[in-house]
This record gives C-alpha cells, sequence and structure tokens, in this order.
C-alpha cells in the first residue's frame, strides 16, 4: 500500500530537491554596464558553456545540471528561429522567451516526479540602459524582472550581497568585471579566479548585427589588469581593437 504524501509536502521536496542540486553549482552573475550587459560565469570549461546566445539582442545564462539547461537553451533557439522567420525578427523578445521558459518549467515541477534542477537568466540588450531587460527563472517556473544585477548559484546570497555593495549604475566594462569577479570570490576568502577559469561574454549595445560577444582569456585578463590600474586608461583603441579581433574569432569557434 502506497504510503499518502500531501501535495503540500510533495511541493516542498521538490523544491528542497532543486534548491540543494543549483546550490551545489559554480556561481553565475550577470550585471549591466554602460555599453551593454555582463555575463561573468566561474567556468574553466571551454567546451560547456553555461552562456549562449540566443538571438540577435538576446542572451541565456544558466546554472544546475547541464544537461537539462542545455535542453531548455536549444528549445529557445527555435523558438526564436521560429518567430522570427514566421513573423518578424523585431517580435523575438526576452519577455516572449521568458514566458516560454516560464511554462515549461511550471509543468516539469508540477507533473514530474523529478524538477529541473537549473536556474536560468535571459536577458535582451535595449537601445540604452533604461530599456535592458533581464528576467531570472527559477526551477518552478517563477519569473522575476531584475535590474541592475543578478546572481545564481553557489552561495548565491554571498555573491548577491557583494554585488549590492560594489555594484555602480554606469560603469564600464572593466570595472563591471572586476566587480563581478570580486563577487565570485566572495563565496571563498582564499579563492582568486584567473582570466583562464573564468567564462565572459557581453551583449554590446554599440556592436552592429549580432551584439553578443564573448571574451576571449586574454581580453579578459586585460580589463582586469585595467580595472585594478595596471594598465594605462589610453590603452584602449590599440588593445580593445585587438581584443574584439580576438573575441570575434572565438565568437566564431565558439558560440552556440
Amino acid at each position: 500500500m502506497p504510503f499518502y504524501v500531501s501535495p503540500e509536502q510533495q511541493m516542498k521536496d521538490k523544491a528542497d530537491y532543486a534548491r540543494k542540486g543549483i546550490s551545489r553549482g559554480r556561481s553565475v552573475v550577470v550585471l549591466q554596464y554602460d555599453d551593454g550587459i555582463l555575463f561573468v560565469a566561474d567556468n574553466p570549461s571551454r567546451a560547456l558553456h553555461k552562456i549562449s546566445e540566443i538571438y540577435d539582442r538576446i542572451a541565456f545564462a544558466a546554472v544546475g545540471k547541464y544537461n537539462e539547461f542545455e535542453n531548455l537553451r536549444l528549445g529557445g533557439v527555435r523558438y526564436a528561429d521560429i518567430n522570427g522567420y514566421q513573423y518578424d525578427r523585431r517580435d523575438v523578445t526576452a519577455r516572449g522567451l521568458a514566458n516560454v521558459y516560464a511554462q515549461s518549467l511550471g509543468t516539469i515541477f508540477t507533473e514530474t516526479n523529478k524538477p529541473y534542477e537549473v536556474e536560468l537568466v535571459v536577458a535582451e540588450v535595449g537601445e540604452d540602459a533604461e530599456t535592458d531587460q533581464i528576467y531570472r527563472l527559477t526551477f518552478d517556473g517563477s519569473v522575476a524582472d531584475e535590474h541592475g544585477y543578478v546572481a545564481m548559484g553557489g552561495q548565491a546570497d554571498a555573491v548577491a550581497q557583494s554585488l549590492k555593495d560594489g555594484y555602480r549604475e554606469g560603469s564600464s566594462l572593466s570595472d563591471a568585471l572586476r566587480t563581478a569577479v570580486r563577487a565570485l570570490e566572495a563565496q571563498d576568502s582564499d579563492r582568486h579566479l584567473e582570466a583562464t577559469s573564468l567564462e565572459v561574454a557581453v551583449l554590446d549595445r554599440n556592436r552592429e548585427h549580432r551584439l553578443f560577444k564573448r571574451l576571449t582569456a586574454a581580453r579578459i585578463g586585460e580589463l582586469l589588469a585595467e580595472s585594478e590600474g595596471g594598465e594605462p586608461g589610453g590603452k584602449g583603441a590599440a588593445g580593445a581593437d585587438a581584443g574584439d579581433a580576438d573575441a570575434g574569432s572565438d565568437a566564431g569557434a565558439e558560440e552556440d
């Protein structure tokens, strides 16, 4: 004879299970800077991405079980491609994609025995900071409209507190990256994150056509050095051009 479990207890057990799985992963930080939206993940892997492009102005970041959020990412890409082809590219928005993800995650959470152990951010860069959109989705399909910054996975509370203390609106890319790295390091006082152990990408509103760009380890190192005063501020022109060229070739090889 099977044991009876109340719906309330069943939902609580599922939520606790999903939260534990997400907290075991490495953190991801998403924050706005003066020219767009920055994504930074504690992820030394160069093959398994936590940050990906979805469409022209839309990107995706996730923590949790890789196979589960990769399945969601692929579904989002298909949704965006089909809607952009059938209607208009401008009809593909982060809000619409977030609603689709919310329905999928909510259905999985309520109708299956095992919920997805994932947390997502869907972000769309606008013409200015006021029109940027950042949506955070949790394992049960809940959606939150975020502003400024978001921290997911790992010791998210410690990361979020560090972001709250260090985040400044309108920061440069180098300052925003340093803020994000310090927040990720806040989980462990003895840890120092190198450029090679970070996955970094941006949605840059000043680029043409595809606004998503991955940053190479060399470019990440340059930006971190610049934010710490190790690089002269005027290096930007040549250094940025070289970094952009590297990032462009890297994007061609790595972008999904």
